[in-house]
């Protein structure tokens, strides 16, 4: 019976717009089975992929409402459901396994969670959650890359920092999860930024504005890709990756997957007369489009993901970024509810 129960719960995450593929070994069952108490589970299968008032949910499962609320105000503390107040009613959501549910399991990862979740992405999870399109993530150039004139706005991650009240900064879940299975990253773990326009209740992730802007320099100087969510509005944090540990970029540099992440609207062109072939291009490339060819450094265009971190660390400032083509740039969806949708539709669930 609780197999069935997470069996349920699997397939309910798998009908959300991030999707959770099943496996051919059911690795996905234990790993529910640590994240999700089977109380939890029971009430999560009852739950969509859109807001519900509470009061709609408990009639669904047949408890008081009271009942509901706490519960399930108990598992949005968890990150295991998203919750908002819509015209003054409280309103839950399943949320998705990535990103939101996996993030959100900082406390509560050791080695076995991480095990069980590196061999999930190996046999399928990677492929079914990082494959379709729209991708989950997109990549933001480095601020000091890219020529502000270029910038369009649902790029420029400062000048919607400047906009923002509330900061925050969490370790890197894919950083802790290599750092338990014994591959520990030599970039920091502690810089992964969320804010709002909104002011809320204090937090002990807490930061200041400044310290916020602190390091989103800090990741570009030590060579960090910036990526966000997927959308040109609502734009709420941003992860900075590395091609050892997390998952998107090992998306491509691991898993094959072409399109794990979706580029941002630039590539890198190095001046080939000038180059003096020291490397660190090479060496700063998360998804090796750089290479060393008779003694200077080429981009590979279709590789390269448009980061500009090859830009930011040349000592010799011969490397810039170029505006691709319009043809070439894909938009990404106005939000996070046409960012569904479209995901959706072309995962076959919705017409």
């Amino acid at each position: 019976m609780t197999d069935d129960l997470y069996d349920q719960l699997a397939n309910a995450l798998d009908r959300l717009p991030n999707g959770f593929p099943r496996t051919p070994t059911n690795v996905e069952i234990p790993i529910l089975k640590r994240i999700f108490a089977p109380e939890q589970a029971v009430l999560a299968v009852q739950l969509r992929g859109e807001m519900e008032p509470v009061e709609v949910i408990a009639e669904r499962v047949g408890l008081p409402v009271g009942e509901v609320m706490s519960r399930l105000i108990d598992m949005a503390r968890h990150g295991l459901v998203w919750y908002e107040k819509r015209a003054g009613k409280r309103c839950f959501r399943l949320a998705p396994f990535v990103v939101g549910i996996y993030e959100s399991q900082l406390e509560n990862l050791d080695h076995e969670l991480a095990h069980l979740v590196v061999q999930y992405m190996a046999e399928g999870g990677a492929a079914g959650i990082m494959g379709p399109q729209p991708a989950i993530h997109r990549v933001v150039p480095a601020q000091s890359a890219v020529k502000s004139e270029w910038i369009l706005p649902y790029d420029d991650v400062r000048a919607i920092l400047l906009d923002s009240k509330k900061f925050e900064v969490r370790d890197c879940i894919c950083r802790k999860q290599q750092a338990h299975l014994s591959h520990p990253c030599k970039l920091p773990t502690r810089i992964c930024l969320s804010f709002s326009s909104m002011e809320g209740s204090h937090t002990p992730n807490d930061i200041s504005q400044a310290e916020a802007l602190a390091l989103l320099d800090k990741a570009e100087e030590v060579g960090l890709v910036h990526t966000v969510s997927n959308v040109m509005k609502g734009v709420g944090y941003v992860c900075n990756c590395c091609s050892c540990c997390c998952a998107i970029l090992r998306g491509i540099t691991e898993y094959g997957i072409a399109n794990s992440v979706a580029r941002a609207g630039y590539y890198a062109v190095i001046d080939a007369e000038d180059c003096l072939g020291c490397g660190t291009c090479v060496e700063r490339c998360h998804v090796h489009a750089i290479s060393e060819q008779d003694g200077i450094s080429v981009v590979d265009r279709e590789r390269c993901i448009g980061c500009g971190l090859c830009v930011t660390g040349c000592p010799n400032e011969v490397a810039h970024l170029e505006r691709r083509p319009e043809a070439e740039i894909v938009q990404p969806p106005l939000d996070f509810a046409a960012w569904e949708h479209e995901r959706l539709v072309n995962r076959g669930l919705i017409v």
